[in-house]
């Protein structure tokens, strides 16, 4: 998967009609218009009343699986895990082989190597029906750590293999007002994923979304990561709560639409943490073909951070094909 846009210096300049410094960006940053949290929170609520037909259903939950990203970020995880969790990236539902397979596996750094070497020829760009190896990086999940460890930390990843680099933003500098500090943060990590033969691997800003307290400041941050080159905004780690939630994704895909509007460029969005229902899912997927467009439901553009929301997904598509639900031993525990 590789990155065709302009370069993240290029994209601020732009926009704030001057270099990308920490004045520029706090005077661009602190003139955003606020959010009208009570009209957000109604328009997320409505979205996600929407019902669809049992057709349109079974579309989404297939739908649904192509976009996951399915995750295990434990300190406890090991090679041996990594391999399960890629067997069941690759064959969801061991007794349908017609069922779609997930978009990437999500681990730590050191797990990349094992990753790839797991998923031997169905590695590659899942727009292309293959699967992804993300890996998180930058001191995930704090991001406590000097630059240099962040930096060593995401090329170590990239060199391993990971198509895919999910870095953590400094939320400290970012609340104290260094919006600088955090551009070049990011400018620079992205720069960390280029490859020797000049391709990138795909980078996530994680906003940490539950950490940023007001609409207003995740609005900001979304707009700081894009401007500094982010191919995706991601609202969480999964580690702090609230993670994902309806209305702060609403509100990063209108940031993306209205980038989209002014730029032409499309940046991805994934919600990440607390995701764990198939009815769930299917209202963020109504929200995002509300908002930008039912072009952005696939892997290259929209994904899902997950772990236990593949089994329901699962489960539900077993009930639509038998017409009765089975229990959880049907399906694999991660």
């Amino acid at each position: 998967m590789t990155s065709t846009q302009i370069v993240p210096g290029e994209r601020a300049v732009a926009l704030l009609g001057g270099e990308a410094n920490d004045a520029n960006l706090r005077r661009y940053m602190h003139g955003i218009p606020g959010v009208d949290a009570v009209g957000l929170e109604q328009r997320a609520a409505g979205l996600g009343t929407r019902s669809i037909k049992t057709t349109s259903k079974a579309w989404a939950l297939d739908r649904i699986i192509g976009l996951i990203d399915l995750t295990t970020l434990e300190g406890a995880d090991t090679p041996g895990k990594v391999r399960s969790l890629v067997a069941k990236a690759i064959t969801p539902d061991a007794a349908d082989p017609g069922c779609p397979r997930v978009a990437a596996v999500c681990v730590y750094g050191d797990m990349v190597p094992h990753a790839v070497q797991a998923l031997g020829t169905a590695h590659g760009d899942p727009d292309q029906g293959k699967i992804a190896v993300a890996a998180v990086a930058t001191a995930f999940p704090s991001g406590r750590s000097s630059r240099s460890i962040k930096l060593e930390d995401t090329a170590d990843a990239v060199a391993a293999g990971a198509d895919e680099i999910d870095m953590v933003i400094d939320r400290g500098a970012f609340l104290a007002g260094r919006y600088g500090q955090v551009y070049d943060e990011i400018v620079a990590v992205k720069e960390a994923c280029r490859r020797a033969d000049g391709t990138s691997a795909h980078l996530k800003v994680i906003l940490e979304t539950g950490e940023l307290t007001t609409y207003d400041n995740v609005r900001r941050a979304s707009w700081l990561a894009i401007l500094a080159g982010g191919d995706f905004i991601k609202t969480s780690t999964g580690k702090v709560s609230p993670a994902a939630t309806l209305p702060v994704t609403l509100l990063m895909l209108e940031v993306v639409r209205d980038w989209h509007r002014l730029s032409g460029e499309k940046v991805g969005v994934k919600p990440a943490g607390g995701i764990r229902a198939s009815k769930d899912a299917i209202k963020y997927l109504v929200t995002v073909a509300e908002t930008v467009g039912e072009e952005w439901l696939t892997p290259h553009l929209f994904r899902f951070g997950a772990s236990s929301l593949l089994n329901d997904v699962l489960l539900q598509r077993q009930k639509m094909t038998t017409g009765h639900y089975s229990g959880p031993d049907y399906v694999t525990i991660d």
